[in-house]
């Protein structure tokens, strides 16, 4: 089937919530674990939430083609897709989920092309992003202010997603995204 579904949004608007859900109610689902250079943060397990890199292995592996696509989201931390993650999910005929920053969002759905089906989850107000940040209590003050400044410039990209699902109430927003997946999986 090799399809490929891609959530993005800026930090704190739940998309990993949704994904999470979704990934129990669609058994064909994989989730893609994405390599950090960054460190792991509150509860994060190494290859679970994230395969944690040196800043130095990061580099190695992109010298060795070894990402679909990767960034560098903040200065000294990167975020890729691993090549080995799409071939290992759709070796066992199953559709990736990605869950990725908003311009990992676009390069994946530039890269994946028709296979892909790319989703924005908007937060309901920039306020309200904040008060999530503020309320996860996994970032000092001054890394929730970054997040918040860059959720502005993400939120104008929305538009280059296929579809914008606003995460105001978590189970309507689930329930919009799963309508959105099962016409895609249809397809």
């Amino acid at each position: 089937m090799e399809k490929v579904i891609i959530f993005s949004a800026p930090s704190g608007s739940g998309k990993t919530t949704i994904v999470h859900q979704l990934l129990k109610k669609y058994p064909q689902f994989e989730f893609s674990i994405s390599a950090t250079s960054r460190a792991p943060r509150g509860q994060e397990v190494d290859g679970v939430d994230y395969y944690f890199l040196t800043e130095e292995e990061f580099l190695r592996r992109i010298a060795e083609d070894a990402f679909v696509e990767y960034e560098a989201v903040y200065a000294g931390t990167h975020y890729g897709t691993l090549r080995s993650e799409v071939e290992r999910i759709w070796g066992k005929g199953n559709i990736i989920v990605f869950d990725v920053d908003v311009v990992g969002g676009v390069n994946l759905k530039r890269i994946f092309g028709e296979k892909a089906c790319s989703i924005f989850i908007m937060p309901p107000s920039i306020e309200e992003l904040e008060r999530r940040l503020v309320g996860r209590a996994t970032d000092a003050p001054e890394v929730i202010a970054k997040r918040v400044a860059k959720a502005s410039q993400e939120i104008e990209r929305a538009p280059e997603f296929d579809h914008i699902v606003v995460n105001d109430v978590l189970e309507e927003a689930i329930a919009a995204t799963c309508n959105i997946i099962d016409k895609f999986i249809a397809e």
